[in-house]
């Protein structure tokens, strides 16, 4: 059975689906990994690894370290561009035309003749416009399929125990929390695969914990999902291939 993830930047398939998508690949499934991006805006490391110029290409590298840890089956740049981080921090989403992107995802939803299909949340995590513009690409695309469509979970659904609240999807709620104990250590490797980004994920988290903290520190022992396809009433929890395959 084949699973595809689809997200916006190289290290997004790691810190927000790394666990479940490796405990997936452990099971039997296929894991196709879409960028559609190589996070040409991204920043360059402290100190920097390389120049602006030659950060897409050293994170398409970055991506396929981090595929090989977590499993993957195959990857594939969507080939759109990465726009450079703003003044104070604002964040755009890449240029793409909505209705030919969900197409591409249509597409090799059907190549793969996908069982499931992971992806960001419908609020971008933290209201990040390239994450919110891959939810909708998704949301397109599945539903341009109608009966073959295949099962559509969101990362990042929101709990009340999680402790980094401001990560999550609040419009999302959790349908599946995740012990990723067991391959807790492979995430952790897949993200130090992301080392431009190493000193990014630290700072953020150092500011929130309010000491310094280290790449293991970064990785939460649990990862949480919503099931966006097909949708499920109020209080009702997921009884389909990907949930048993993770629940078990």
């Amino acid at each position: 059975m084949n699973v595809l993830a689809f997200f916006a930047h190289p290290d997004d398939e790691t810190m927000m689906a790394g666990g479940a998508l490796t405990m997936l690949a452990r099971q039997g499934f296929q894991v196709h990994y879409f960028s559609a991006t190589r996070g040409e805006g991204g920043e360059v490391g402290e100190p920097p690894l390389c120049t602006f110029e030659e950060l897409g290409v050293v994170r398409e590298d970055e991506l396929m370290c981090a595929i090989r840890t977590l499993n993957g089956s195959s990857l594939t740049f969507l080939g759109y561009v990465d726009p450079r981080v703003g003044p104070d921090n604002t964040l755009y989403p890449f240029e793409a035309d909505l209705t030919t992107l969900a197409g591409q995802i249509a597409a090799s939803i059907r190549q793969h003749e996908a069982t499931a299909i992971f992806s960001h949340g419908s609020n971008g995590e933290y209201g990040h416009p390239a994450h919110i513009l891959m939810h909708q690409a998704v949301s397109l695309a599945i539903a341009s399929l109608g009966e073959q469509a295949p099962l559509f979970y969101s990362a990042n659904a929101v709990y009340p125990e999680h402790p980094r609240q401001r990560l999550l999807n609040q419009d999302d709620p959790a349908h599946i929390v995740l012990d990723i104990d067991p391959v807790r250590e492979q995430k952790v490797q897949a993200a130090l695969c992301h080392k431009t980004q190493n000193a990014m994920f630290m700072r953020n988290a150092a500011q929130e914990a309010g000491h310094p903290v280290s790449i293991a520190d970064v990785i939460l022992p649990t990862e949480s999902f919503h099931r966006v396809f097909p949708p499920l009433a109020g209080g009702q929890q997921p009884e389909d291939v990907i949930a048993r395959a993770l629940l078990q």
